[in-house]
């Protein structure tokens, strides 16, 4: 089966702050989900984005995304571990597509 959902039909949500929205685009019957987040220029999830019960797929759309670490361009793609975490921040503002396979 196939499933097709555009951005804009998502309705965004703040999961933490002013300046960040959650748009969720599919849940899979397994637990598996996707989701477009977007973040404001000089914006900082709050608190430590820990990565349970499985790995969290990230790949940079556009601006520029930071792991709290490092700078991530946007066509960067970034695996993290299950159990891993990070605090994700931007100056810029950026647009990440997140997959989550274990849910």
């Amino acid at each position: 089966m196939r499933a097709v959902r555009r951005r804009a039909a998502s309705p965004g949500r703040s999961p933490c702050r002013p300046g960040i929205r959650l748009r969720p685009l599919w849940a899979g019957d397994d637990g598996a989900k996707a989701f477009v987040l977007e973040m404001d220029a000089n914006t900082c999830w709050q608190g430590v984005d820990v990565h349970e019960p499985g790995p969290e797929e990230v790949f940079v759309v556009s601006g520029v995304f930071n792991d709290g670490d490092r700078d991530h361009p946007a066509g960067t793609f970034i695996h993290a571990a299950a159990g891993s975490s990070h605090v994700p921040q931007t100056t810029t503002g950026c647009t990440l597509f997140l997959f989550y396979p274990a849910g």
